[in-house]
């Protein structure tokens, strides 16, 4: 709804591309790359990570660049609820939302409606679409480097493109195989 209020505000087309499917029709290789280029402890926390958001806040910090310390789920309620914007009252509302989410939830059903739900390019959402759209196959049949590549993107979806992404996917297939996937 965002991105195509956007669409009208400035007078460009948007086309909006959504197919939801279940957990067991997306590759895991897709699953693992996107936890770990965005979430490396999804498995091992109960919905806020605490070390990676001191690590991103000491970047913050020292005016350097590094990834967020937001996880999967906090991106999944963001994404529900709160659209792209940022503000202390939206924080405020996702640290109260999260924990409801990882019990009510749990952590199979998050990564399933994460991975839904998150935007992948222009009017591109959920996984499905985003396999279908830049390589022309299903989210049950991409391949662990085209995982990688998409799952780099997710930082910046629309500035990014997959098949840019060559040295970022390489680190995320690193921390893939360091993970035992």
């Amino acid at each position: 709804m965002e991105r195509r209020l956007q669409a009208w505000i400035h007078h460009t087309p948007y086309h909006e591309r959504y197919e939801f499917v279940p957990l067991s029709q997306i590759s895991p290789d897709f699953q693992h790359a996107v936890i770990a280029a965005e979430d490396a402890r999804f498995y091992q926390h109960h919905g806020f990570d605490w070390h990676a958001m001191q690590i991103a806040a000491e970047g913050d910090v020292e005016g350097g660049r590094i990834r967020g310390g937001s996880t999967l789920t906090q991106q999944l309620v963001k994404n529900l609820f709160f659209g792209t914007g940022r503000s202390i009252l939206r924080k405020g509302a996702e640290f109260t939302l999260v924990p409801v989410a990882e019990l009510v939830l749990g952590k199979q059903r998050i990564l399933e409606l994460y991975l839904n739900v998150v935007e992948w390019g222009p009017g591109v959402y959920g996984a499905e679409s985003a396999c279908r759209y830049y390589y022309r196959t299903s989210a049950r049949n991409i391949d662990r480097q085209q995982s990688a590549q998409l799952a780099a993107i997710l930082p910046l979806p629309l500035k990014r493109r997959p098949d840019h992404m060559n040295r970022y996917s390489g680190l995320i297939l690193e921390r893939m195989r360091q993970m035992g996937w």
